[in-house]
């Protein structure tokens, strides 16, 4: 239990009728969850408006309603705050309910497009590989030391941020990973945490039917880097063309990286094979389980953090030898007559021209790539050309079908991705929207030695239609296909 003008602290106040000494057992922003003595907050969110609900939240027990407007009539003995921003609101209450944890944890986030979860769960594994207790916010699961955790958004609510972010304070983890999306850092879910590093991948096509437009996303990527604190460090890809931009302003300590371009920490691929890479990193080449160029980026950052935190080079390189790839990214399965199968969760132009670039480096040629995709429903619909595009001009075949379609029409997300498709590549093209049987359809269109991409879900364990979340992993029907 804590005092509401606790909760309150370092929020910007407008007006406050009522109490700020009333005790308050718990908080959210769900009207539905609101239980005796808690604190509501009001937040306005894409399909529905938190004000709507105050009336139901005080009905459920609600002693206090933190609001962007206040009602035309107020409940008696409950205590209404208004402030500019719930959003912003919520986030620091969060942190200041479980006493800012991120001031005893050092917590490293990971932005850009492509590779955020690699980073920061290569980072999980490499702290401790090298003996530290660590925590991982991510994608595809949630680690406070050796306890794992499902996840449901690339960075949580912040309540949950602040939750697993104490119990990792509370069982003695030292450093935290965590993936930062644009959509978390606009909806202010990062603020609140005490960012002792920022690292920065790359930037490309995605989320534009959120943002509006390419420079509002990359904006929005660059806002988080401008809050950092001069204590603080941040990392960037000096090879993408929005690296620099990123550390444009921030107080923090600034450093790049990169493949090609001069930089603090570099990295150069030695030997590539569809097992692993021989990756040099400051004159120190090791073996690693990881293959493709885009995998040699997330690997050169992953070096320069621990660098940046003050680890050894050399037992840095030692632990790095020792990192295996991230579910649903670049895995590979074996299948009869020496064909592959590659699951990857390419889901935007770039990740999957980075995929189609790294089997294709390894590829002798002499053999077919069959390529299966889909795009997501509701989501940006100005990529899907290009995914078509790409996949036809880089794949020996290609079989469009369904990813996670949601509201929409399978079909019509298909058209579309076909409409990028040029006239003299669309021979090589097919349509299955059963994802299930596109997948056996690639299989029995491969011959020996074939290699079959499976791309967009990845890890993802369920695929959604309409609104229902049906079980689905791209990686069993792709091994059980292989293996017949």
């Amino acid at each position: 239990m804590k005092l509401l003008r606790d909760l309150l602290y370092g929020i910007r106040l407008e007006t406050v009728v009522g109490s700020t000494a009333v005790p308050i057992e718990s908080v959210s922003f769900d009207s539905r969850q609101v239980a005796r003595d808690g604190l509501y907050i009001a937040i306005t969110g894409t399909s529905s408006n938190g004000h709507d609900f105050i009336d139901d939240a005080i009905s459920r027990g609600a002693k206090a309603v933190v609001l962007e407007h206040m009602p035309a009539q107020l409940s008696e003995g409950v205590t209404y705050v208004l402030t500019p921003c719930t959003r912003e609101a919520l986030a620091l209450v969060a942190a200041n309910l479980y006493n800012r944890p991120s001031e005893q944890v050092q917590v490293i986030g990971v932005t850009g497009t492509n590779g955020k979860t690699t980073v920061a769960t290569l980072l999980y594994q490499l702290f401790s590989e090298l003996g530290y207790a660590s925590g991982l916010l991510s994608t595809i699961a949630v680690y406070v030391k050796d306890e794992r955790y499902l996840a449901s958004h690339t960075t949580p609510d912040p309540l949950q941020i602040q939750r697993y972010l104490a119990m990792m304070r509370d069982t003695g983890v030292t450093y935290c990973f965590m993936e930062v999306s644009s959509h978390g850092i606009d909806q202010k879910r990062t603020l609140g945490i005490n960012f002792c590093g920022a690292l920065f991948t790359n930037l490309s096509h995605d989320h534009l039917d959120y943002h509006g437009d390419f420079l509002a996303y990359r904006n929005v990527k660059k806002s988080w880097f401008d809050t950092l604190s001069k204590d603080a460090f941040a990392l960037s890809n000096a090879d993408d063309k929005n690296g620099s931009v990123m550390l444009q302003n921030t107080k923090a300590k600034t450093g790049y990286y990169s493949l090609t371009s001069i930089a603090d920490y570099r990295a150069s691929v030695v030997e590539m094979r569809f097992d692993g890479m021989l990756l040099r990193i400051a004159n120190r080449e090791f073996w690693t389980q990881l293959t493709g160029t885009f995998n040699a980026y997330n690997l050169v950052l992953v070096y320069a953090t621990a660098l940046e935190l003050g680890e050894d080079p050399f037992q840095v390189v030692a632990a790095m030898s020792k990192l295996t790839p991230t579910p649903g990214r670049l895995n590979w399965v074996k299948g009869t007559q020496n064909r592959y199968g590659i699951v990857d969760f390419a889901h935007t132009p770039d990740a999957l021209q980075n995929v189609l670039d790294a089997i294709n480096a390894l590829r002798t040629h002499n053999e077919q790539l069959i390529t299966v995709l889909g795009c997501g429903g509701d989501r940006d619909p100005l990529k899907r050309p290009k995914m078509g595009s790409i996949a036809a001009s880089f794949s020996s075949k290609v079989i469009i079908t369904s990813d996670n379609p949601r509201s929409e029409d399978p079909q019509k997300i298909a058209d579309q991705m076909l409409a990028g498709v040029g006239v003299q590549l669309r021979s090589r093209v097919f349509v299955q929207l059963d994802r299930a049987e596109a997948i056996r359809m690639a299989v029995a269109l491969s011959g020996p030695g074939d290699l079959i991409l499976v791309a967009g879900k990845g890890h993802e364990s369920e695929q959604i239609i309409g609104d229902k979340r049906i079980p689905f992993s791209d990686k069993d029907h792709l091994s059980n296909a292989l293996n017949l």
